[in-house]
């Protein structure tokens, strides 16, 4: 399986960029891994709603050149539908016997996705109601995937 993570912003603290390569060594038995990062675009704070629609929009436009026809897209979205552990693992699981062997994470920036991001998207998943940065939803995708692998092949994780 081949696992792409999209994700707007460049990411900085050194607690994060660690814990990311953990993930990204311990998912190298499992997948095929591709983290790319989209430029944030520069915003001021108080953002008129067509201004941010703009700023959606711009980030969107980058995140979609990543995005093939033949992957099957996950947006990371408040809105989305939620899962426990297993269910997410399932999902995967479900994936890739129906021949989904490309599978892309859409992570959007502070503002969120963009209409056309969400539109190509096949589907839309939220980790939780709460609100968490997006670098850090980074770290928690990656550890959920690993999680998720480990559950399908009934190996041993911390619970």
């Amino acid at each position: 399986m081949n696992i792409t993570v999209v994700s707007v912003g460049k990411l900085k603290e050194k607690y994060l960029k660690d814990g990311i390569a953990e993930y990204s060594k311990r998912l190298s038995r499992y997948c095929s891994l591709n983290l790319i990062e989209v430029a944030d675009e520069k915003a001021p704070e108080n953002l008129s709603d067509n201004d941010m629609i703009q700023v959606k929009e711009r980030e969107g436009e980058r995140i979609l050149k990543h995005v093939k026809d033949s992957m099957y897209v996950i947006a990371l979205n408040l809105d989305g539908k939620m899962h426990t552990s297993e269910q997410f693992a399932d999902k995967l699981e479900k994936l890739s016997l129906q021949g989904n062997s490309q599978i892309v994470f859409i992570i959007g920036g502070s503002l969120g996705l963009s209409d056309g991001v969400l539109g190509r998207s096949n589907e839309k998943i939220s980790f939780s109601k709460m609100t968490f940065p997006h670098q850090l939803m980074r770290l928690i995708l990656l550890e959920q995937v690993y999680r998720a692998f480990k559950i399908n092949r009934n190996e041993p994780y911390h619970k």
